[in-house]
């Protein structure tokens, strides 16, 4: 008697044990760096604070491998604690790529209203020279290409500021960076005529 009571005792024991003593996965935890990814996402980050944005999704991947791992063993021997503070460094991290993206952001704004002027300014530089450009057989065709790079360039201006008004200053600034580079090209080289053209 004594026997069956002292089983039922260690039994009751061990029915506490295990439904007190089994961890949970961390659902809170989860929801919580999912939602914060989100919100950098919403925030762009994936755009204008890249690698940090991808740093989260790799702890975040990495804290639910981790929850895969805990969740295959045995009841008892589960442990969310290694998880739980991955899912917060993620969190953090999320709200920091968020704020990053957020001051990126204003910085490639301002950069390609800069590149842009500069790129109206030199379209207009360009002209002028071409203006002054040698007009003979052996230059005509050369002219021909430059005037056909420039009207290109033109055209793109339009395309930055359309990028620009919607918010896009990283394809924008992007956009005139190239146009910078290649009306800078087109006004060497036209100098480079002209003053071959003097010399002779």
């Amino acid at each position: 008697m004594k026997v069956r009571s002292f089983m039922k005792l260690v039994g009751a024991v061990l029915v506490l044990a295990f439904v007190f003593g089994c961890a949970e996965a961390p659902k809170q935890d989860i929801e919580a760096a999912q939602a914060a990814l989100q919100a950098a996402k919403a925030a762009e980050a994936d755009r204008y604070a890249a690698d940090q944005f991808k740093a989260v999704q790799d702890s975040l991947d990495a804290a639910m491998a981790e929850i895969q791992q805990q969740d295959s063993k045995f009841a008892l021997m589960r442990n969310y604690d290694r998880a739980k503070a991955m899912l917060q460094s993620a969190l953090t991290a999320a709200n920091a790529a968020a704020q990053a993206a957020a001051t990126n952001k204003e910085a490639a704004k301002v950069e390609a209203d800069t590149l842009k002027k500069q790129l109206e300014g030199s379209i207009a530089a360009a002209k002028e020279l071409m203006k002054k450009a040698p007009k003979g057989k052996e230059g005509r065709a050369a002219l021909e290409m430059i005037q056909n790079d420039i009207n290109t360039l033109e055209a793109s201006v339009a395309e930055i500021t359309n990028a620009f008004s919607s918010g896009d200053f990283l394809t924008a600034k992007d956009k005139a960076q190239a146009g910078v580079t290649k009306i800078n090209s087109i006004i060497e080289e036209l100098n480079n005529a002209i003053a071959k053209t003097k010399r002779r």
